[in-house]
């Protein structure tokens, strides 16, 4: 199992679904928009504990605590493998462990979790004020060269499940390979398989190639789980207005994420992820744009500690080509003036 540190840093997406279920208010009243308790809310790819955790998954009470306090309704749960190449033949077993973990945590906390499989396991964790987690990938490492593998983790309960991570794989190319080679043929059978069990395809990290060809591909609707609007910041991590334009038109939604990836340069903040909303909105449409925070619901403690650590991550994900040479390290995974629990 990956660190509670890995986790967090590598975690996380969200869409906001205006919700008219009849439903008790979240036990955490906003103090701000008053809509916002009987709003159904998503986080479609985020994580759950504070840094300071034990690095078994264990959930501490202040991480409970930041559940609560958010407010969501649910979060797809990024369980495996958010891009680590090296999980190799270890991804099967990885990953089933994980889900297992999961399991074990809902079971532990039944008055604040729950396992979102059906879109009445959706109502009911927003009536009974709980926070629904969707299980889903970032890559598809885990299902090798084996479709058959994506029925069974749909019977433990995936629901989402993201075709590429940053690099080449065997459905197809990720964002950040040159040679933007599309979806291979096993890559169409694995969207076929998908469609057919009702896993949502998520096309974040894409190639641009790839994305298209997906869109067209898919015989539902496709989630853009966390990512930024191109025409804004020209980086591979973001979305072209041609495909944001396609998912929309076939019924999918994109989340804008709370990355370093909103600006070429410099520490996005709240305006920059409005401004992406509102331009994703332009081309899409209202009922196509969330936000996929691609972080923790808990905020950060910016401890000293913290800092120096979180600067070496990113001076290494920096020469890693994650993000572009010449960023400043100074960079980091959150919109830092909205680091705290009740965000949305």
């Amino acid at each position: 199992m990956t660190t509670r540190r890995q986790f967090l840093i590598g975690s996380g997406s969200a869409m906001v679904l205006t919700g008219l279920l009849g439903s008790r208010a979240l036990r955490a009243e906003s103090s701000h928009w008053q809509p916002y308790a009987t709003t159904v809310v998503i986080d479609g790819a985020g994580g759950l504990g504070r840094m300071d955790d034990p690095d078994d998954g264990t959930l501490s009470p202040g991480a409970l605590a930041d559940v609560r306090e958010s407010g969501l309704s649910a979060v797809v749960l990024t369980l495996a493998p958010s891009g680590q190449f090296r999980f190799g033949a270890d991804a099967f077993e990885t990953t089933v462990k994980t889900i297992a973990h999961w399991d074990s945590a809902v079971d532990q906390h039944p008055n604040d979790l729950c396992v979102v499989r059906t879109l009445s396991d959706l109502a009911n964790a927003k009536h009974d004020g709980k926070l629904g987690l969707i299980y889903g990938f970032q890559e598809t490492s885990p299902i090798g060269e084996d479709p058959d593998r994506i029925d069974l983790f749909h019977s433990l309960g995936v629901r989402v499940i993201q075709l590429t991570h940053n690099k080449h794989n065997l459905v197809g190319d990720g964002c950040m390979e040159p040679g933007n080679a599309g979806l291979s043929d096993f890559g169409l059978e694995v969207i076929e398989r998908l469609n057919a069990r009702k896993v949502i395809v998520d096309l974040a990290h894409g190639g641009e190639r790839t994305t298209r060809e997906a869109i067209a591909a898919s015989k539902s609707p496709v989630l853009i789980s966390h990512t930024g609007c191109r025409a804004l910041s020209d980086l591979p991590r973001c979305a072209t207005d041609a495909n944001l334009k396609a998912m929309a038109d076939r019924g999918g939604a994109a989340g804008i994420i709370f990355w370093p990836y909103l600006r070429k340069q410099g520490q996005p903040m709240a305006e920059d992820l409005i401004r992406h909303i509102e331009y994703a909105i332009n081309v899409c449409g209202e009922d196509h744009v969330g936000i996929g925070t691609d972080t923790s619901l808990s905020p950060v403690n910016r401890t000293p500690q913290f800092e120096q650590d979180n600067r070496k991550y990113v001076q290494s994900m920096i020469e890693d080509g994650v993000f572009e040479k010449g960023r400043s390290p100074d960079l980091y995974m959150f919109i830092p003036d909205l680091n705290q629990a009740r965000r949305f």
